[in-house]
C-alpha cells in the first residue's frame, strides 16, 4: 500500500519492459504486414512510451528533476521535490497531484498532499515522496570503492571496477536513479538484439491456494499484461510467416512438381506447392518475401503431411535398397552357378 522510491523504479523497469514488449509484438507485428504489402486493417493499441517518457526524459522526466534536486545546492527535502514536479508536470495526462493546483486533483481525498500518483500501463500507483531524495542520493563515495578494489579476492575486486586508480574518476558518483536507469538501458539494448520469446504467467488468486480462480484477479492481470491487444493482433493477422526459400525446402517433397528440385523462383514454386495441396486461399497470403499463414491448424496439416511424405519416403528407399540387394545377390549366386555348371561339364 505504500510505495517509495524502490517501488517507483521497479515500476519503471516494468514500463521499459512492457514498451519493448509492445514494440517487438503488437508494434512489429502490423509494421511488417506493411513491409510486406499484406492487406492489413490495423488494430488499435496503448502505447506506453508516453509514461517512459514521463519517468526517463532527460530534461523534463521524474528521474531527471529528482536528479536536480539532490545536486542542487540550498536546502533540499521531499516536498521541494514535491513541488518542483508539479511545476514540470502539472499538465502531463500521467501525472496525478493535489499540489499541482489543478483542479481535478483538489478535492481529491484519496491523493495525500504528499504523494503523487502515476497513471502506469498497469493502473494508478500512488508514490509516498518521503526518503526519495535520500534514496536517490545512497551513494557509494570514491574511497571506499577504492578500497574494496584493493581487496585480495577477485570476485570482491571485480564488483569494484571504478576504484581502479587508473580510471579515477573526479566526477560525483552518479546517484541510485541514474545508476538504474543506465542499467535499464543496457538491458533494453541487449534485449532489442534478440529474439525472445515471452511466458506470460497468470496468478488465479492470491493466496497461493489450489482450485480457487479469482475471475476480477485474472481479468485485471490479462489487461495489465497487455494480452489483449496481441490477441486482437494475432486472431486478426497471421500465426506463422516463413521465409519464401526455406519454406519451399521444407514442403517441396509433398509436390510432384518441386520434388525433388525445383528450378524456379522460390515464391513461384510455394504457389505451385500450396495449389497442388489445395490450401483455401483465405488460409495464407503471399508477401513481398514471406509466405503468411492464417491458422495454425493449416501448418499443422502441412507438418502432418510431410511427417507421411517422410515415412512413405523411407519406405521407398528401404524397398529400393532391398530390392537392390536382393538382385545383387541373385546376380552373384547366378554368377558362381554358371560358372560350376562350366566346369563340371569340362570334366564330365
Amino acid at each position: 500500500q505504500d510505495n517509495s522510491f524502490e517501488q517507483f523504479i521497479i515500476n519503471y523497469c516494468n514500463e521499459k519492459l512492457q514498451q519493448i514488449f509492445i514494440e517487438l509484438t503488437l508494434k512489429e507485428e502490423q509494421e511488417e504486414y506493411i513491409r510486406e504489402g499484406i492487406e492489413w486493417t490495423h488494430i488499435e493499441y496503448f502505447n506506453n512510451a508516453i509514461i517512459c517518457d514521463l519517468i526517463e526524459n532527460n530534461q523534463t522526466g521524474i528521474l531527471a528533476m529528482l536528479d536536480e534536486e539532490c545536486l542542487r545546492p540550498g536546502t533540499v527535502t521531499d516536498d521541494t521535490f514535491l513541488e518542483k514536479l508539479n511545476q514540470v508536470c502539472a499538465t502531463h495526462q500521467h501525472f496525478e497531484s493535489r499540489m499541482s493546483k489543478c483542479s481535478r486533483f483538489l478535492n481529491d481525498t484519496s491523493l495525500p498532499h504528499s504523494c503523487f500518483r502515476i497513471q502506469h500501463y498497469a493502473g494508478k500507483v500512488m508514490y509516498q515522496v518521503e526518503g526519495f531524495v535520500d534514496k536517490n542520493n545512497d551513494l557509494l563515495y570514491r574511497d571506499l570503492s577504492q578500497a574494496m578494489w584493493k581487496a585480495n579476492h577477485s570476485l570482491i575486486k571485480a564488483l569494484f571496477p571504478e576504484g581502479n586508480p587508473a580510471k579515477i574518476n573526479l566526477k560525483r558518483p552518479p546517484t541510485a536513479g541514474s545508476q538504474f536507469k543506465g542499467s535499464v538501458a543496457t538491458l533494453m539494448k541487449n534485449l532489442q538484439t534478440k529474439n525472445p520469446n515471452y511466458i506470460r504467467c497468470i496468478k488465479p488468486n492470491d493466496k497461493k491456494a489450489a482450485h480457487i480462480f479469482n475471475e476480477a484477479l485474472v481479468c485485471h492481470q490479462i489487461r495489465y499484461l497487455g494480452l489483449l491487444e496481441n490477441v486482437r493482433v494475432r486472431r486478426a493477422g497471421y500465426a506463422f510467416r516463413q521465409l519464401y526459400e526455406p519454406c519451399l525446402e521444407r514442403y517441396k517433397m509433398l509436390c510432384r512438381q518441386t520434388w525433388p528440385h525445383w528450378r524456379g523462383p522460390a515464391r513461384a514454386g510455394v504457389e505451385v506447392l500450396f495449389n497442388e495441396l489445395e490450401i483455401l486461399e483465405e488460409e495464407f497470403s503471399f508477401g513481398r518475401s514471406k509466405i503468411f499463414i492464417r491458422n495454425p491448424r493449416t501448418l499443422f496439416k502441412l507438418e502432418d503431411m510431410r511427417k507421411q511424405r517422410l515415412e512413405d519416403l523411407a519406405t521407398l528407399i528401404e524397398k529400393i535398397y532391398r530390392g537392390w540387394k536382393c538382385r545383387t545377390r541373385f546376380l552373384l549366386m547366378k554368377k558362381c552357378q554358371i560358372v560350376i555348371a562350366s566346369w563340371y561339364r569340362r570334366y564330365a
